[in-house]
């Protein structure tokens, strides 16, 4: 090769390797940018990361750090007082007792036996534990005479975790005397996770003063069994992040009367102990405690006074039936009685009463022996609100039962406003009214009576069903019942029943309210007979708040106020935190005139209102119904006073006491001057005051 070809040659690999040169440099430089971006990209998202992570997670992660190396265990707060009218009587308080409690060291579990460390024994270590505190225990003593062996202390341990984790306290032992409390404070190194702890556990007035309306407690356990709102409170445990929301299982709680309705209030809330534990659950040390707040006080409407009064005229009048003949027989069935004082303007309830009634201390602990409740669980019942039965065993009327007599007042304002008869328009009564197909079938008055001429108010005075029947019961049907197959007269009755309380929730702020039995609304009878039967005081069963709630929307003409038991809500140091004021829950407008009407008809005698010093107004009633195979006769009683002005409602209810007149009319006249007394029927208290 020439040197010419020689010089090509190289002048072309030069030039190839000054291009390859040039391409590396581009590749290299390329590669370089990609890694700084990719550097920069992977930088920006860790930055971006641990911003999200300090700023918008950061709580969630504290959480979820926490619930992994620490646990909240709750400490129960003390419930909250119910005071009486006067704000001075306890209807129930919570009295500070000191528990042993045991907080487990070890996993003691069947699992962790099978597990354990060579030479390890874990279920022997346990059961001396257990024989240990149980010796101590019985040689200690109880004032309640409570002997606990080993093999119930280890139970209550539960070293299987049956009902508590690993690093919640075991209850041992509650109300422990002076002496346990001692040696415990004193012999903690001898007994590993012992503690005393301050709770409080639910008494009751002695005296037993509107039990049913007070209610009693029960424990969480058991409670979230029956109660719909404690179902929901054990379901939302496991979701509430606020520890003091949680639920105890072992924490007693209301489960009727004021105790449920007001439980939010009265409970308080939890406080809690942060506890550090292991990867197995068990506790290693505390790292916080946030004491309880205390439970609000409810001042409740109820005058013990009046209550206690209310109690004792029940029972004194079911003696007196017993033992003294009416209408020439005895009324030893009568063993209940129910009554209800509810002041007109304000819808205070001053006194319910439910007799025979118990004693709600056995309740103190949420829980109480199976002879002890086979021996309550009839009188348990609120009778006023509620139906529940009027005697132990066999055939008996339930607390809520018919009318009577003491409807005719609203089944006379029906036919005034229905413009079936005028306010003096008269009737001839002959003491009987025929009614159905060819007027076979009869209504009769009560003991066969006659009464002539009567204008409407006469009509109430006198109590006469054929009156009833003939002017509103019949005509109302006539009025209405061309619609066929609709039968419209019922649905006009139904709509004046519940107009006046009669048929629908009274709205009283208690638990398990009973709306009544609207027996008109069945379809086994013709419309015709149903509005017949109703309008002399058949064909409905209600209780006797509703009857009381009836009788303030006569005496206010036309004004249906909500009972209420509670007056106010105050925190621990006084301060008001809710007011319940008075409430109408709907006005029924009629003219004056048909309100004077009935009014000036609530005039029945009434021999145990003699020498009562002010005018009322009154309607007595006797409920026919058949229990079994025999006829009951219920005695129900209606009065407001005084009839211009008046200030308190009364109703009383004595299935099968025979005549409203003689059975629960007794009653009624005690609890107004119960009432006079203490706060006056015109105002002026009538019982002397005591000086300082």
């Amino acid at each position: 090769m020439d040197k010419s070809g020689l010089d090509k040659k190289f002048s072309f690999k030069k030039k190839n390797n000054e291009e390859n040169e040039e391409t590396y440099k581009k590749r290299t430089t390329f590669r370089m940018n990609l890694i700084f971006f990719s550097a920069f990209v992977l930088f920006a998202l860790i930055i971006t990361r641990l911003a999200v992570l300090q700023f918008v997670q950061s709580e969630e992660l504290k959480g979820l750090q926490q619930s992994v190396n620490t646990k909240n265990v709750p400490l129960a707060p003390s419930r909250g007082t119910i005071y009486d009218s006067t704000g001075k009587v306890k209807l129930a308080y919570s009295a500070p007792v000191q528990s042993l409690y045991v907080t487990l060291s070890k996993d003691y579990s069947k699992r962790a036996e099978k597990v354990r460390k060579p030479g390890e024994r874990l279920l022997p270590e346990l059961n001396v534990f257990a024989d240990k505190l149980a010796a101590k225990l019985n040689k200690l003593g109880h004032k309640d005479g409570e002997k606990l062996d080993a093999a119930e202390i280890k139970k209550r341990l539960d070293p299987d975790y049956n009902q508590y984790r690993g690093f919640t306290p075991r209850l041992v032992k509650s109300d422990l005397s002076r002496e346990e409390i001692a040696y415990f404070l004193e012999h903690k190194k001898e007994f590993p996770g012992v503690e005393v702890v301050e709770e409080s556990v639910r008494h009751y007035d002695p005296d037993r003063v509107a039990v049913q309306a007070i209610g009693y407690m029960y424990k969480f356990k058991g409670a979230r069994a029956n109660r719909t709102k404690y179902k929901e409170l054990h379901q939302a445990n496991s979701e509430v992040l606020r520890p003091e929301q949680v639920y105890l299982e072992s924490e007693t709680v209301g489960y009727d009367g004021l105790e449920l309705q007001y439980q939010d209030e009265l409970r308080g809330k939890n406080g809690y102990k942060t506890v550090e534990v292991n990867p197995s659950s068990m506790p290693e040390g505390v790292e916080s405690m946030t004491p309880p707040q205390k439970g609000h006080h409810l001042y409740s409407t109820i005058n013990k006074e009046i209550q206690q009064k209310t109690e004792q005229a029940i029972m004194d009048q079911l003696r007196w039936l017993h033992t003294h003949p009416v209408s020439g027989k005895l009324h030893q069935d009568a063993t209940t009685g129910f009554a209800v004082a509810m002041e007109v303007e304000t819808g205070n309830v001053v006194a319910m009463a439910s007799m025979p009634d118990y004693d709600p201390n056995v309740w103190k602990t949420g829980s109480t022996s199976p002879s002890v409740y086979s021996e309550i669980q009839h009188k348990m019942g609120n009778g006023t609100i509620k139906s529940v039965p009027s005697g132990k065993s066999g055939p008996h009327p339930e607390s809520s039962v018919l009318l009577g007599s003491t409807i005719k007042p609203l089944t006379v304002l029906i036919g005034l406003e229905e413009n079936l008869f005028s306010p003096g328009q008269t009737y001839l009564d002959t003491g009987s009214a025929y009614y159905g197909k060819n007027q076979s079938s009869r209504v009769g008055n009560s003991g066969g009576h006659v009464y002539g001429s009567l204008t409407p108010d006469k009509a109430i005075e006198f109590s006469s069903n054929t009156f009833m029947v003939d002017m509103i019961g019949k005509p109302l049907y006539d009025k209405y019942g061309s619609n066929v197959g609709m039968h419209q007269g019922i649905d006009v009755w139904d709509k004046y029943m519940k107009e006046f309380g009669l048929g629908v929730p009274t709205e009283v702020d208690l638990p398990g309210e009973w709306a009544g039995r609207l027996e008109y609304m069945s379809k086994q009878e013709s419309a015709l007979t149903r509005l017949v039967q109703a309008s002399f005081g058949q064909q409905g069963k209600y209780t006797t708040m509703q009857l009381a709630q009836y009788t303030t929307v006569l005496a206010t003409k036309g004004k249906r106020m909500q009972p209420h038991l509670a007056s106010k809500i105050v925190d621990d140091q006084g301060n008001l935190v809710r007011e319940l004021k008075p409430k109408v829950l709907n006005v029924v407008a009629f003219p004056e005139t048909y309100w004077n009407t009935i009014i000036r008809g609530m005039a029945t005698d009434v021999k145990a209102f003699n020498g009562f010093p002010y005018d009322y107004a009154r309607k007595t009633g006797t409920s026919e119904q058949v229990v079994g195979r025999a006829v009951k006769d219920n005695g129900v009683f209606i009065a407001f006073a005084p009839r211009q002005n008046p200030k308190l409602a009364v109703a009383v209810i004595i299935p099968e006491g025979g005549f409203g007149a003689t059975s629960a009319g007794p009653v009624a006249r005690k609890i107004f001057d119960a009432y006079d007394e203490v706060y006056g029927l015109d105002g002026t208290p009538k019982k002397p005051q005591t000086s300082k």
